[in-house]
Protein backbone atom coordinates (compact mmCIF):
# COMPACT_ATOMS: atom_id res chain seq x y z
CA UNK A 1 0.00 0.00 0.00
CA UNK A 2 1.15 3.59 -0.77
CA UNK A 3 1.72 6.10 1.79
CA UNK A 4 2.69 9.57 1.28
CA UNK A 5 2.18 11.30 4.83
CA UNK A 6 2.88 15.15 5.09
CA UNK A 7 4.04 17.06 8.27
CA UNK A 8 5.32 20.69 9.04
CA UNK A 9 2.14 22.56 8.75
CA UNK A 10 1.39 24.96 11.09
CA UNK A 11 0.33 28.25 11.65
CA UNK A 12 2.67 31.04 11.36
CA UNK A 13 2.93 35.02 10.89
CA UNK A 14 3.73 36.89 7.41
CA UNK A 15 7.51 36.65 6.82
CA UNK A 16 8.20 33.61 8.62
CA UNK A 17 9.30 29.91 7.47
CA UNK A 18 7.94 26.67 7.63
CA UNK A 19 9.58 23.57 6.00
CA UNK A 20 7.17 20.40 4.92
CA UNK A 21 7.84 17.20 4.54
CA UNK A 22 6.81 14.16 2.50
CA UNK A 23 7.64 11.10 4.15
CA UNK A 24 6.79 8.00 1.30
CA UNK A 25 5.81 4.41 2.18
CA UNK A 26 5.20 1.60 -0.03
CA UNK A 27 7.32 2.67 -3.50
CA UNK A 28 10.57 4.30 -4.01
CA UNK A 29 10.31 7.51 -4.47
CA UNK A 30 13.78 7.46 -6.75
CA UNK A 31 11.82 6.50 -9.58
CA UNK A 32 8.98 9.09 -9.33
CA UNK A 33 8.56 12.72 -9.81
CA UNK A 34 7.65 14.63 -6.53
CA UNK A 35 5.61 17.88 -6.49
CA UNK A 36 3.96 19.82 -4.26
CA UNK A 37 0.41 21.36 -4.49
CA UNK A 38 -1.86 23.61 -2.98
CA UNK A 39 -5.33 24.35 -2.32
CA UNK A 40 -6.87 27.11 -1.06
CA UNK A 41 -10.39 27.74 0.44
CA UNK A 42 -12.58 27.59 -2.90
CA UNK A 43 -9.94 27.60 -5.04
CA UNK A 44 -8.63 25.08 -7.53
CA UNK A 45 -5.89 22.98 -6.49
CA UNK A 46 -2.84 24.35 -7.81
CA UNK A 47 0.96 23.50 -8.59
CA UNK A 48 3.71 25.23 -6.16
CA UNK A 49 6.83 22.82 -7.11
CA UNK A 50 7.94 19.89 -8.90
CA UNK A 51 11.14 18.17 -8.62
CA UNK A 52 12.30 15.35 -11.04
CA UNK A 53 13.68 11.71 -9.95
CA UNK A 54 17.30 12.86 -9.57
CA UNK A 55 16.88 16.27 -8.15
CA UNK A 56 18.43 17.98 -10.84
CA UNK A 57 15.35 19.47 -12.85
CA UNK A 58 12.88 21.69 -10.54
CA UNK A 59 9.94 23.75 -11.63
CA UNK A 60 8.26 26.23 -8.97
CA UNK A 61 4.98 28.47 -9.77
CA UNK A 62 5.48 31.92 -10.40
CA UNK A 63 3.94 33.10 -7.18
CA UNK A 64 6.57 31.08 -5.30
CA UNK A 65 9.43 31.39 -6.90
CA UNK A 66 12.48 32.85 -5.01
CA UNK A 67 10.54 32.10 -1.86
CA UNK A 68 10.31 28.53 -1.40
CA UNK A 69 12.66 25.10 -2.11
CA UNK A 70 11.56 21.76 -3.39
CA UNK A 71 14.01 19.07 -2.58
CA UNK A 72 13.98 15.41 -1.86
CA UNK A 73 16.37 12.52 -0.34
CA UNK A 74 15.42 9.40 -1.92
CA UNK A 75 17.41 7.32 0.71
CA UNK A 76 14.69 8.47 3.02
CA UNK A 77 12.18 8.10 0.82
CA UNK A 78 11.33 12.26 1.98
CA UNK A 79 10.33 15.10 -0.04
CA UNK A 80 10.49 18.48 1.49
CA UNK A 81 9.09 21.99 0.70
CA UNK A 82 10.89 24.50 2.66
CA UNK A 83 9.05 27.89 2.38
CA UNK A 84 10.36 31.07 3.34
CA UNK A 85 9.00 34.77 3.56
CA UNK A 86 5.44 33.31 3.86
CA UNK A 87 2.41 35.52 2.75
CA UNK A 88 -0.93 35.24 3.68
CA UNK A 89 -1.89 34.08 0.11
CA UNK A 90 0.24 31.22 0.85
CA UNK A 91 -2.45 29.76 2.85
CA UNK A 92 -3.72 26.41 2.06
CA UNK A 93 -3.96 22.77 2.36
CA UNK A 94 -0.69 21.38 0.78
CA UNK A 95 -0.52 18.40 -1.24
CA UNK A 96 2.39 15.68 -1.72
CA UNK A 97 2.21 14.21 -5.15
CA UNK A 98 4.51 11.21 -6.41
CA UNK A 99 3.91 10.34 -10.28
CA UNK A 100 5.59 7.91 -12.62
CA UNK A 101 3.57 7.77 -15.88
CA UNK A 102 0.09 6.89 -15.39
CA UNK A 103 0.51 6.41 -11.75
CA UNK A 104 0.12 9.13 -9.65
CA UNK A 105 -0.46 9.36 -5.64
CA UNK A 106 -1.44 11.85 -3.01
CA UNK A 107 -1.07 12.98 0.00
CA UNK A 108 -4.02 13.75 2.42
CA UNK A 109 -2.88 17.06 2.58
CA UNK A 110 -1.47 19.60 5.93
CA UNK A 111 -2.75 22.87 6.57
CA UNK A 112 -0.30 25.86 6.12
CA UNK A 113 -1.68 28.92 7.66
CA UNK A 114 -0.54 32.40 7.29
CA UNK A 115 -1.47 35.27 9.80
CA UNK A 116 -0.76 38.96 8.47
Amino acid sequence: QVQLVESGGGLVQAGGSLRLSCATSGVSISIYAMGWYRQAAGKQRELVATISTGGGVTEYADSVWGRFTISRDNGKNTVYLQMNNLKPEDTAVYYCDAKRGTRNYWGQGIQVTVSS
